[in-house]
């Protein structure tokens, strides 16, 4: 080794994680390239035109229709305005027990995106015990609700659900209520998890449909959240499975 030659120094961990971060970006725009020049030299840009939502009529449908939950009476069904979106109020009842409200938000159009529902359905609340009842929304517990929906039709698929669980009380009543964002590979509460993989849903011209959920369970004055799992666990995967086998499939709702 010569005299002057400097040993050489080895990269610090930061740094080796910083270099295969934009190793890891670059490949990725490297995919996102490939994607886009076939049609660059055609003179159609990739992101010109947004892929079509698959069977888009019948998940709009909802919104009107409602949704037909197996072993569930709908009791009563109306198109209701909330934050500026058309959302279907559906009241259903089982077995004589106390109804639970039904709230689905179906995706609109290919550029519609889940954005800020939950902020919209807790403002609805809140001016509905204010104006009706003179009492005042509150909430707290929340947590998570985790379940597998299993569908048979038209083929056999499971799906895992996320979805948010949390207790709410408006001055005369307590309820537990569940939401997120369901498509046909599963849910999440969050529209993040939708954005990205809808992202990579395009990059194969293809498209991720979506349907807000949120329901809502009367339970025991102030009771405690945990007593209404078993219910909430059985209603979401019902209806994560309807959405699946119906709109998400292509299927119109039988009259």
């Amino acid at each position: 080794m010569h005299e002057n030659q400097s040993p050489r120094v080895p990269a610090s961990p930061r740094l080796r994680v910083y270099l295969s971060r934009i190793a890891v970006v670059g490949f990725l725009l490297v995919l996102v390239g490939v994607g886009a020049v076939p049609g660059y030299w055609k003179g159609n840009w990739p992101w010109a035109k947004l892929p079509s939502v698959t069977n888009l009529k019948q998940i709009k449908a909802i919104r009107n229709q409602g949704l037909e939950i197996p072993d569930w009476q709908t009791l009563e069904q109306i198109t209701l305005s909330i934050g500026g979106n058309k959302w279907s109020f559906q009241t259903i009842q089982q077995d004589k027990q106390k109804p639970v409200i039904l709230l689905l938000l179906p995706q609109n159009g290919p550029k519609s995106q889940p954005q800020v529902e939950w902020a919209d359905i807790n403002g609805f609340f809140q001016t509905y015990a204010r104006r009706q009842i003179n009492g005042k929304w509150k909430t707290d517990s929340y947590t998570k609700l985790l379940f597998t929906a299993e569908t048979s039709e038209p083929t056999t698929s499971m799906a895992q659900v996320r979805a948010r669980l949390f207790r709410a009380w408006n001055g005369q009543q307590t309820f537990a209520m569940v939401q997120w964002y369901a498509s046909p590979e599963g849910g999440y509460s969050v529209p993040s998890h939708w954005f990205w993989s809808d992202q990579l849903a395009q990059l194969r011209r293809r498209r991720v449909p979506w349907v807000a959920v949120c329901f809502q369970i009367p339970i025991e004055p102030l009771g405690k959240i945990e007593e209404s799992l078993p219910k909430a666990e059985s209603l979401g995967k019902l209806i994560q499975s309807t959405l699946m086998t119906g709109p998400f499939a292509g299927r119109p709702r039988e009259e």
